[in-house]
């Protein structure tokens, strides 16, 4: 008798690995049932079709079954309607307004004028990295690298006021776990704590460049505001909100998990090591072995036919990314595997696909490109070290620390 594979974020090993168990829900088919109003999609077709289909919304209010779980009373009190106006969470024509107000920040050109930033930061934290693992010590690579350098990145781009890094981080990490679906109330009132400060962080950020104007995104959006467009002090807050914590949290976790890929995958590491024509190749690749955004969803508006389904106003449709990426049906026998020379990765859903499609795509391929490539010609005897730590979530999935040694 064959039992039938489920969706399971609890058991066991599926933090270190969900992988296994997505082949299996792949082999039962596009879809899968795990509810009377909810749908998953496990295959790379279907994911990719949903996530272009018009009459779908990504507004919670438009769905019928509650998507944010049970939560406690004090906390739907404190956090409200917040993050609500965000451009992740809008349907068009707001979001239609917002992406293009925001975009123009994040166009090609604009992001490859920031490579010899990110190439020098790199640099300098790596100088940081070889001094702190210099006598053999294992080195975090998440808190010596994989953080810092996102997180400065995206800090100068809006050109946030200099404050407490490692607190805004913290805030972060906090906040992100409203996407997860298994966080338990006590994770979720303290999330709302770190988002009341995340707020005030963000507000008084906004006053400070109202005084002090520049050429960065966040003096853009607030222009955008004082000039009479309708972007309210909510829209231009949970904006902020989502452009900081999106800028870096998603990135930290593209450098994190494409590091220990590369680790243990010794061939592939020396393979990027000495040809720098895959630095920016690779990236999509490694996106597509262990993608940072492991699901995304829509909210259907109308009666949809999927594959061998079909959904109504309502219901709510879950795109397994991480499933999609490793689909042999679009990556061949060989979808397990990392191979950095592989063709078509920028077919991989890890950015999402349709008018959600990340804004700052271009930017994460930019800082993995300049990241990854440094780090394995700057040690070329890196070796993963005990302790390595993943984060157990579901959506955002990345590690909590990678402990390496600089000389094998």
């Amino acid at each position: 008798m064959t039992t039938e594979a489920t969706f399971d974020p609890f058991a066991a090993g599926f933090a270190a690995s969900p992988y296994e168990q997505y082949r299996a829900l792949r082999q039962q088919g596009p879809t899968h049932r795990m509810a009377a109003e909810v749908v998953l999609l496990t295959q790379h077709r279907a994911c990719f079709e949903l996530l272009r289909m018009p009459g779908t919304s990504v507004d919670e209010r438009n769905a019928t079954v509650d998507l944010g779980g049970p939560r406690p009373d004090d906390v739907v009190e404190r956090h409200g309607d917040r993050g609500r106006h965000a451009i992740l969470n809008l349907d068009p024509p707001d979001h239609t307004r917002l992406r293009r107000l925001v975009s123009s920040a994040f166009t090609v050109r604009r992001v490859e004028q920031l490579r010899p930033r990110v190439r020098a930061l790199a640099a300098a934290l790596l100088d940081d990295v070889a001094a702190a693992g210099g006598g053999g010590e294992p080195v975090d690579l998440i808190a010596c690298y994989a953080f810092p350098l996102p997180f400065t990145v995206i800090h100068d781009l809006l050109g946030m006021p200099d404050g407490d890094r490692d607190q805004v981080r913290a805030w972060s990490h906090l906040i992100v776990r409203f996407l997860e679906p298994i966080s338990t109330p006590d994770d979720l009132r303290e999330a709302a704590v770190a988002s009341d400060a995340m707020d005030a962080h963000i507000r008084e950020a906004i006053a400070w460049k109202r005084r002090n104007p520049a050429d960065d995104l966040l003096s853009a959006l607030i222009a955008a505001e004082d000039d009479g467009d309708r972007l309210s002090v909510p829209e231009l807050v949970d904006q902020v909100r989502l452009l900081y914590m999106a800028g870096h949290e998603t990135t930290v976790n593209l450098i994190g998990n494409s590091t220990l890929a590369l680790l243990r995958h010794r061939e592939q590491f020396e393979l990027l090591a000495g040809n720098p024509a895959l630095d920016s190749p690779a990236v999509d690749e490694l996106l597509r072995y262990d993608s940072p955004v492991q699901l995304s969803r829509r909210i259907a508006l109308t009666k949809i036919e999927l594959e061998d389904d079909t959904v109504g106003p309502g219901d709510l449709v879950v795109t397994l990314l991480g499933s999609a990426n490793r689909d042999e049906a679009e990556w061949g026998p060989t979808a397990d595997r990392l191979d950095l020379r592989r063709e078509g990765t920028n077919a991989q859903l890890s950015f999402g696909s349709g008018i959600h499609h990340c804004l700052g795509a271009a930017l994460a391929r930019l800082q993995g490109s300049e990241a990854l490539p440094a780090l394995v010609r700057r040690f070329p005897r890196l070796a993963e070290a005990d302790g390595v730590a993943w984060n157990g979530r579901v959506v955002l999935r990345g590690l909590d620390v990678l402990p390496v040694t600089l000389h094998g």
